[in-house]
């Protein structure tokens, strides 16, 4: 790469999971030379909003095929792909090349070379002081961070390249746990440099109270908190939420999330479907739909479509309505997912009261009261694994929670025509030529 500008980095740019990127030139846009020697606060503040911009791009790529493999939900429309090669149809395969997997694992690529940039040109200025240089790095190392962990989870025993710093000279794959270790350093990294930062870039609205280094960093803590339990660190977990934004008395909904609006050069939100179309629809399964408890006021995520849907032999009663319109906002992370991170590190460290009381917290919350169960382990990680199950819908999870428990099988899960298969993970895109 000699000349590849921001405008193409930011929007038009080739996932960097590819071995070689193609050389482009905007006239109109600084080149990467002029952002990774000497660049002004003005060209660092791009490569952030550029990095912030494209979290939100292709979720709902990593939403529905991870939810179609977890049998959450369908996606139908006029791609055969999503029923077929991600429910394994006749003994399908899962594609190396394709959108389903290819969309998401590209962006999330392309957030992470944003973010390489950004820790590339803070260390080659002289335009920012220390504690500027601590909130461009806190901010990059934490996102980037993020997005890896997000694919690694897709990827699973597969592993993941850490180390993209030179698009040239890419990193090897490295294993799940070596992955995690370099995502938690990266993580700590970050937090710890924001004790001693600067903002001097604005993030989106929807950071909103997170836009500083004290907020941000709680937000880098409820990352690292995620990061305990889907890597089963369950003894970190309680340490990152101390010091994220988690409160068992709090709005389950407080957290940073991805904005959209109808600007123009802005998105629109991925997930959303306008409710009882024809085509292009997110159905929910109906192992979810009959196994919501009586009461349960999270029902209102479902709409009751005034006909069942059917696609490719898959059938299904209600629809996705977690989104209201086009513009509503996606969670990053959030309390909710917070206090059931709680419950499971609880539970899994054996504090099963402290794992009762949080669990109460989300019970309360929609509609079903103290929980009167067994305080066993194995009763609380069914407990656990409804609640997630119906707070966390259609938001990339139930595929990774299965699979933590052992789950994702074909002996828990419903298998919805013959010869149907259950994944467990993604393969490696066919363009890391390892």
């Amino acid at each position: 790469m000699k000349n590849i500008t921001l405008f193409i980095l930011l929007g038009l740019m080739t996932a960097v999971s590819s071995c070689t990127i193609e050389d482009q030139v905007d006239p109109n846009g600084p080149s990467i030379t002029s952002v990774t020697n000497d660049a002004t606060t003005g060209e660092l503040d791009l490569l952030v909003y550029g990095a912030e911009s494209r979290l939100r791009n292709n979720r709902d790529s990593y939403i529905t095929s991870t939810g179609t493999i977890a049998r959450e939900l369908y996606l139908f429309d006029a791609d055969p792909r999503n029923t077929e090669d991600l429910l394994g149809k006749d003994g399908a395969q899962l594609d190396n090349n394709t959108f389903y997997l290819t969309a998401s694992y590209g962006n999330a690529f392309i957030v992470v070379r944003n973010c390489e940039l950004l820790l590339q040109g803070v260390a080659n200025t002289t335009a920012v002081t220390t504690a500027q240089r601590n909130g461009y790095e806190g901010f990059a190392k934490t996102i980037k961070a993020l997005m890896l962990m997000n694919e690694l989870m897709r990827l699973n025993d597969n592993g993941i390249r850490v180390d993209v710093a030179d698009p040239d000279n890419l990193g090897p794959f490295v294993s799940k746990e070596a992955a995690f270790d370099a995502i938690f350093g990266m993580l700590d990294e970050a937090y710890t440099q924001l004790q001693s930062a600067e903002f001097t870039f604005q993030l989106s609205s929807g950071f909103a109270g997170y836009d500083d280094p004290a907020g941000f960093a709680r937000f880098n803590r409820a990352v690292a908190a995620r990061a305990a339990i889907w890597s089963e660190r369950y003894g970190q977990a309680q340490g990152y939420l101390d010091n994220s934004f988690y409160d068992l008395n709090g709005d389950l909904q407080e957290g940073p999330e991805m904005i959209f609006s109808t600007a123009s050069g802005d998105i629109l939100n991925p997930v959303f479907r306008p409710l009882n179309q024809s085509g292009d629809q997110i159905i929910v399964h109906n192992f979810i739909i009959n196994n919501l408890k009586a009461g349960d006021t999270r029902i209102s995520k479902f709409n009751e479509r005034p006909n069942p849907t059917s696609q490719d032999g898959l059938n299904g009663t209600h629809e996705s309505a977690v989104y209201p319109s086009a513009t509503a906002p996606i969670s990053i992370i959030r309390n909710e997912e917070l206090i059931l991170i709680a419950a499971e590190a609880n539970m899994q460290t054996g504090k099963l009261d402290d794992a009762v009381t949080a669990l109460n917290v989300i019970r309360n919350a929609y509609g079903l009261g103290d929980y009167t169960g067994a305080v066993t382990e194995e009763a609380l990680t069914e407990e656990l694994l409804y609640h997630r199950a119906y707070s966390l819908f259609a938001e990339g999870h139930r595929m990774f929670d299965l699979r933590r428990y052992g789950l994702l099988n074909a002996d828990y899960l419903p298998i919805d025509r013959p010869g149907d298969q259950v994944f467990t993970q993604f393969p490696i895109p066919l363009n890391e030529n390892q």
